[in-house]
Parts: C-alpha cells; structure tokens; sequence
C-alpha cells in the first residue's frame, strides 16, 4: 500500500511539475498577427535576425491578407497583439474589445496617381479608390486637405482590398489611390506616380496592440518582444538595404523592380504614439460620428513597454 501511495504520488508530482512548465512556455510565447506592410519589417528582421529567441520570447506569426481577417482574430483571442492603424484601434477599443496601443510604428501611406494622370488635370470629378471608414480614408482626407483639396469635389469608389485598388488603378479604373507600402512602390513600378506621402505632413498612424489579457499574463514575453523590436530597429538604421533585401522581397512583399521606388523612412525606436497624431484620428473619427463626443482617445494608450 505504501508502494502504491508513493507511485501515485510521484506521478501526481510530475505531472504538477509538467503543467508549471508548461505554463512558464506558454508565457513566452505571443501570438502576433501581420499584414504585408513597411510597418511588418522589424518584425521579420527581429524573427530573421533570432532576435526574439536571444531575448526569451517565441514570437508565433500569423499573416493576413484581409483586415477584416485580422480583426476577427484580435477580437476572438486568437491574436495576443498586431500591427494595426490607430483608426482600428480605437474604434475597436470603443467597441469593447481590450486592446491597448504600446508603441508607434513608422508606416507609410502614399497618394498615388495614375499612370494616364497629368498634374495639371486637378483632382476635381477625378475617381479616389478608398475603403470607408479606415485609414486609407482618413489619409485621403488629411492629404486632399493638406492641398488644399475640397474633398466633396472629388468621387470616392469603395474598394476594401488592397491589390484589387491596386490592379483598378493600373487599368485606370479610378484615378487616384491611397496605398500602404509595398503596394505603394509596386503601383510606382508599374507606371504610377507619387502625388504626396502622408509622412510629408509629419503624422504617423499606425502601431502596435497588445491584448488586456496578453499584457496581464504575458507582461515578461511583451518586454522582451520590445528589446528584440529595438534591436531590429538598430539594425535597419545602420545597415544598407542590401543587407535586408531578401526580407524586403520574401516577407514584406515586395519585388525587386519595386524597391527602387521604395522611400524606406528611419525608423524609430518603439515609442508611444504622439498626442497630435491621435487628436488628429479622434478628431475626424468624431466629425463622422464614429466615436462618442467625450470619447478620450489617450486612454487606449499604454506606455509601460517603451523607454522615452
């Protein structure tokens, strides 16, 4: 009998024992969602680097092609964080859903002309692909205002997907598109032109989420997301893009004629987002209704994961 009680008890104790560390593993593992974007690259370096295994944190990708995709799996727990515009996040954390801002990134949106537009043809009656109610419309806006632009002057065409605006503009179905990068360069490859970035007008719009629950039980993973995130940073400043071409090309999604359209900005630190840039998305999220008037945007924010 004693036998047996010390047999069970040894397996009770081992089987305790597998569970703590199976616990303690699963705190370092995040779950992080990306889209092909300029904002997803310190992320593929700290990954392609092995930044992220140096620093003790499993960083387990999942790649979206679909904003909507993305979301849905932000909202349901299937994500612990994402890249994801400041439009998103606080219409999202509005919403309920527990999400806060951690850190900026340095994206790039980019008006782009068609390759049959001439600058002299002004932009009224002109056909503007957007997506209501996003980023892209409210870089549409910021841009079209920033030129002095009546924006009930122009027609806006409702296109949700990125590469469908892209192919309706080469076949100039529409004249004008704002686009994230690749697609911007890829659009400038094909015989497109630059109108105006929204980095001109000194705002950036888009960062990094992490969930309530990832922040509360994963706390330790998100900091040393931060140092390999910083890392990667370090290097795409010090080094020449020849040295992270191939990450350009395999996983951002870029291709090899695009890159020399490519205005590749210096990137920052992580960072909390900036007051002016999130007055400016309350600000317009606000006139269309889309947040309550008291709304305090500065509450999605939380600082704890950057060094100012």
């Amino acid at each position: 009998m004693k036998y047996k009680f010390a047999c069970l008890a040894a397996i009770i104790f081992v089987l305790c024992a597998c569970g703590g560390r199976r616990q303690s593993t699963d705190a370092c593992i995040l779950n992080f969602g990306v889209m092909s974007s300029l904002e997803y690259l310190p992320v593929a370096v700290a990954i392609g680097n092995g930044y992220f295994a140096e620093e003790g944190v499993e960083v387990k990708l999942q790649k979206f092609f679909s904003a909507n995709d993305r979301d849905a799996a932000l909202q349901s727990g299937k994500l612990d964080g994402c890249i994801l515009d400041y439009t998103g996040a606080a219409l999202q954390r509005a919403g309920g859903v527990g999400i806060s801002l951690t850190s900026q990134c340095n994206g790039s949106f980019e008006l782009i002309a068609g390759k049959d537009v001439l600058p002299t043809d002004g932009f009224e009656g002109k056909r503007i692909a957007v997506s209501h109610n996003t980023v892209i419309d409210f870089c549409t806006d910021m841009l079209l205002e920033s030129m002095n632009i009546d924006a009930s002057k122009v027609q806006r065409v409702e296109i949700n997907k990125i590469p469908l605006r892209l192919e309706m503009l080469n076949n100039a179905k529409v004249d004008f598109s704002v686009l994230p990068q690749p697609f911007a360069a890829i659009a400038c490859s094909e015989g497109n032109q630059v109108a105006i970035r929204i980095q001109s007008l000194g705002y950036n719009v888009t960062g990094i989420v992490f969930t309530h629950k990832a922040i509360e039980e994963r706390k330790e993973a998100i900091k040393a997301f931060y140092r390999a995130y910083n890392r990667a940073i370090d290097y795409l400043n010090d080094k020449p893009i020849d040295d992270f071409v191939k990450i350009l090309i395999g996983e951002v999604g870029f291709t090899e004629k695009s890159l020399l359209y490519l205005h590749l900005p210096v990137f920052s630190r992580a960072q909390s987002p900036e007051t002016a840039d999130l007055e400016a998305v309350s600000k317009w999220l606000k006139k269309k209704s889309l947040l309550p008037v008291d709304y305090n945007i500065d509450s999605i924010v939380n600082p704890e994961f950057v060094v100012e």
